[in-house]
């Protein structure tokens, strides 16, 4: 099983090989440009994530302490408070109230 099955690629290889490979009449380069781009793309690629990788965490952010700013006037909040509705009955509001 495996002499047929390296046989068989091989004489794809070989197959392969024959028809890729350019003759004297024929001896121009198609899509080597391509092939260039490619590559190139792939070595950058390569180059610019392996720096990425390697380089050093961000520093952490700066603790900047502050005092808070005064509050004037009435502090307000939101209280829940029942409220009647003629016809329907207690409902649940949510009304502000200020000291």
């Amino acid at each position: 099983m495996t002499k047929t099955l390296y046989s068989l690629v091989a004489a794809t290889v070989i197959a392969a090989a024959a028809v890729t490979a350019p003759t004297s009449a024929d001896a121009r380069c198609r899509g080597c440009g391509v092939a260039a781009g490619v590559v190139g793309g792939l070595a950058v690629g390569a180059i610019i994530g392996s720096a990425i990788a390697n380089s050093p965490p961000p520093p952490p952010p700066a603790v900047i302490y502050a005092e808070p700013e005064p509050v004037y006037g009435p502090v307000c909040h939101i209280e829940r408070h029942r409220v009647w509705i003629e016809g329907y009955g207690y409902r649940v509001r949510r009304v502000q109230v200020c000291d």
